[in-house]
Order: structure tokens, then C-alpha cells, then sequence
């Protein structure tokens, strides 16, 4: 789940190796399986079929490229999802079906209207919280805290793992990040040693919660896992970030950091927010349990308490000029001297990552569309059926590292496998955490590696990958074990 919160840090480019997939699909002696759908046409072995694959592989080579072209990851998948359906829909007017792709696309749409409209509203209230100071007095009162090194390595990243459940993973990495740069300074092995500890930190976390990650709230929307069946993961989450962490803990540099004695402030209302946010994501909560509707409608309904509030901050404000030195002037902040201007819900809004919205527009159909077109069957008939779900939720978990998480999630929830609960949760799990194996499998390490440039490194990442690995492999066998009753 990517919030548009902007600690100034460049935006996260998505990882890529959707070509695997792509191989996999094309040469399986599975690729002749029905796909899903009244009425659906199997056109996995058409032109049509075989040009979607190269369309999303070519889409996806572009958004890997991202960080080199500085073209927005959005875009490429919104054309790429344009032309694949209007592809599917000029093949099933040939054959008479037009009404059947309006049926298949309006569905897929549906599914990306309700995850957009969850991820608005979450998105608009963790950018009010930082326009509101919220993260930074967190940052700074963390700063001018004298503990050693060692103390504030497990203070992050411990806060990493328990704030990620709430306002997702990737904004937690860059709250704790930029505590870490602000008190690290140029001790570059504390930087990196713990900026690879909160990326495993807030990735695990969030694989507990379904506001943790978008993975976690796609299972939780599609109605696969109840709300508090996914804290049956906290165990597993929770031993698959203390196992590296311990073993890093050694390594940690010994002494204590300097402090600049900065000072940020929360602004009126801020405290106040925090409580409307966690009343959100109650209301959330109860409407999907209680009523059976989409969580979207409790967030959206939550965000008019935010409406409300704001409208309510902003008929109260009085204008007063900042108080030199009194605070750090951070994002929006007028410079210290002129005057601080009235909370704004419609500017929150704008300030949501519009990039990453759009960008799961275009994964959400390109997915959909080739799943219509049969290949997600192939998929689920190779992986599901051949292996055996144990082994693939494992393997599903590991690409992630490799494949963005997302596009895996949504095509294993196209495949639908007949799966048990405990199952569910396991590639919940895998896929949650199985991005923390590298620092460019999750938005939270590459992120990271923008904000913290030159000291958290792939390469630095990369030498935890053994005991990242083990963790993440011990998190599964304590899964296997917990939750054996529901497998």
C-alpha cells in the first residue's frame, strides 16, 4: 500500500521479471486449459492472445526501466491495458459475443473501483496526518532521545512493525528511515544495517493487517480472509522479522549518536486526526463484517469525518506568523516568518499518489484481461494443481521478490484456486514478505534506497539476504505449525 506521503524521497519504482511469468505461460503443456467466464473464447493460443502477453511484458520492461527514463510507471500499463482489451472486445465482436467483454470489463473495473476508493481515503488522511506534523514530531522526538545505537536500531524497527499495520508499509519505512538519517548522520553501517531491518520490519507488519498492504487489502476485499483471521499471521510476521534482526544486532555499530536538538511541533488538530483515522478504519472494519459491504464504503464514509473536521479547522484557524526556530519548515509548511495557512481536505487529496493509483488501474485490468483470455487458468492449472498449494503459495512468495507483489496477488486471486483458509493466509504471508529478500522487492527497500541514497544499498541489502532468508523461511514452518488446523 503506497501512501503519497513525500519525506523527501523519490518516488518508488516497481521491480520487474514479469517475463518469467511470461515463459511460463507461453511454454507450459498446460496452456491449452480453459479460460474462465460464461461464454469466454479460449484465445491462448491466437494472435490476440500471444500480443497481450508481449504488450504487458513490454509495458512492464518499461516501469522496471522507470528509475533510468523517468517515465511514470502509470503509463505504460494504462495503454497496455487499453489496447489488450480493446483487442479482446474487436475478437469477440468477430464472433458475435460483444455484450460478454462489456460484462468481463465492467467486473474487473469493479474490483479496482473499490481498491482505489480504500486506498483515497487511507491515502488522504495519512497525508493529513503529515501535513499536520505528525510524522515528523515523531521523527525529531525520536532524535533528540539520547539511547545508543543499538537501542534505537530495535526502537525503529520495532516501531516500523506495529505502525505498518495502520498506514501501510512504504510510508512506515520512510517515517523510520528518516529517523535514521536524522540521527545516524554519516555513520553509514548503522544506516544501512537498519534501514534493511525496518524494510523487513514494515514488510512483515504489514502482512498481519489488511491496511498493511495492498495485497493484504485485495485478499481482505475479496472476502478470503476475514478481518481477524489475519492476525492469526502476527506470530509468523513477527518471527520472520526477529530472526534477521537478531542476527544484525551484533553488527550494529556500539556508541551513542549525536543530537541536534530539533524540535517539531504537531499542529492543531493533528491529535485529533490520529483518533478520526482509527475511527475510519473501525467503520471499515464493521461495515464488512456486519453488513457484508465493501470496506471502501466505511473508509469513504470515514473520509467525511475528516471533511467535517477540516471544514471545522478551517472556519477556527487564526492566522498567526511561525515562530522563528521553533520548528523545522517540512513539505508544504510555509517558510519560518510568513503565516501558516488553514488545514485544506481538498489539497490532501491532491497530494495522494496519483501515480500509483493509476498504475494499479492499468496492472488490475492488464491481469484481468489476460486471465479473460484464458492464461491465469494455464497458471493456476500449472502451479495449483501440479505442485500442490503449499509449495506454490511458497514459490508465489519468493517471485515476489522479483515480480511486484501486486500483479501476483490479483492473478492468484483471478486463478481462484481451491484453497482452504489456511492457505489463504500462507500466500498472504509469502507474498508480504517475500519482497524483503532483496531491497528491490517491495516499494518500502526501494523507497529506502531513494531516501537513504549511497548508504542503504542493493548490495548492502543484499549481504542480510541469507538471514532474511532464513527468517522468511522460518515464518512459514511456524505458519505450518500454528495454523495447521486450518490448512
Amino acid at each position: 500500500m503506497s501512501a503519497g506521503i513525500d519525506l523527501h524521497a523519490p518516488r518508488p519504482v516497481r521491480k520487474g521479471g514479469f517475463a518469467f511469468l511470461t515463459w511460463l505461460l507461453l511454454y507450459s503443456p498446460n496452456v491449452l486449459a480453459e479460460p474462465s467466464g460464461p461464454g469466454a473464447l479460449d484465445l491462448t493460443t491466437h494472435p490476440v492472445g500471444y500480443i497481450a502477453l508481449m504488450l504487458f511484458s513490454l509495458s512492464y520492461l518499461l516501469v522496471m526501466c522507470e528509475e533510468f527514463t523517468h517515465l511514470r510507471k502509470s503509463k505504460p500499463v494504462i495503454l497496455a491495458a487499453g489496447l489488450i482489451w480493446s483487442m479482446i472486445a474487436w475478437q469477440y465482436s468477430r464472433n458475435d459475443l460483444p455484450e460478454v467483454t462489456t460484462l468481463a470489463l465492467r467486473h474487473t473495473l469493479m474490483e479496482f473501483a473499490e481498491l482505489f476508493l480504500f486506498l483515497l481515503a487511507a491515502m488522504t488522511y495519512v497525508n493529513a496526518l503529515d501535513e499536520r506534523r505528525v510524522f515528523d514530531a515523531l521523527r525529531t522526538w525520536l532524535a533528540r532521545k539520547r539511547c545508543s545505537y543499538r537501542l534505537l536500531f530495535w526502537i525503529t524497527s520495532i516501531i516500523a512493525f506495529f505502525l505498518s499495520p495502520v498506514i501501510d508499509n512504504m510510508t512506515t519505512a520512510l517515517v523510520m528511515c528518516a529517523v535514521v538519517l536524522a540521527v545516524g548522520k554519516n555513520n553509514t553501517r548503522f544506516i544501512s544495517l537498519t534501514c534493511t531491518s525496518i524494510v523487513v520490519a514494515a514488510n512483515a507488519g504489514g502482512a498481519f493487517s489488511p491496511f498493511g498492504d495492498i495485497t493484504t487489502l485485495m485478499v481482505w476485499q475479496k472476502g478470503m480472509v476475514d478481518f481477524d483471521a489475519f492476525f492469526r499471521l502476527f506470530i509468523p510476521a513477527l518471527v520472520n522479522f526477529m530472526v534477521p534482526a537478531m542476527f544484525m544486532h551484533a553488527f550494529v555499530p556500539k556508541g551513542m549518536p549525536p543530537s541536534d536538538g530539533k524540535l517539531v511541533r504537531i499542529r492543531r488538530g493533528g491529535i485529533v486526526i490520529m483518533f478520526l483515522f482509527a475511527a475510519t478504519i473501525l467503520t471499515a472494519i464493521g461495515v464488512r463484517n456486519f453488513l457484508d459491504l465493501p470496506p471502501m464504503l466505511g473508509m469513504m464514509t470515514g473520509l467525511a469525518y475528516l471533511q467535517f473536521y477540516g471544514y471545522y479547522l478551517k472556519k477556527t484557524h487564526v492566522y498567526t506568523a511561525a515562530i522563528p526556530g521553533s520548528y523545522e519548515t517540512v513539505g508544504d509548511i510555509l517558510p519560518v516568518g510568513r503565516q501558516e495557512q488553514p488545514f485544506d481536505i481538498y489539497s490532501r487529496l491532491a497530494r495522494a499518489e496519483w501515480d500509483t493509483l493509476l498504475f494499479f488501474y492499468g496492472v488490475v485490468l492488464c491481469v484481468g484481461g489476460l486471465g479473460y483470455i484464458g492464461y491465469l487458468s494455464s497458471f493456476s492449472q500449472l502451479l495449483y494443481t501440479g505442485l500442490g498449494a503449499t509449495t506454490a503459495n511458497v514459490l508465489v512468495g519468493s517471485l515476489s521478490a522479483i515480480i511486484d507483489n501486486i500483479p501476483v496477488m490479483f492473478a492468484v486471486l483471478s486463478m481462484h484456486p481451491d484453497m482452504p483458509l489456511g492457505q489463504w493466509l500462507l500466500v498472504t504471508l509469502t507474498t508480504g514478505v517475500g519482497g524483503s529478500l532483496l531491497s528491490i522487492g517491495s516499494a518500502a527497500g526501494v523507497a529506502l534506497m531513494g531516501q537513504a541514497r549511497g548508504q542503504y544499498t542493493f548490495f548492502s541489502h543484499l549481504k542480510w539476504t541469507p538471514v532474511i532468508a532464513l527468517g522468511y523461511a522460518a515464518s512459514i514452518l511456524v505458519h505450518l505449525w500454528l495454523n495447521a488446523n486450518i490448512l
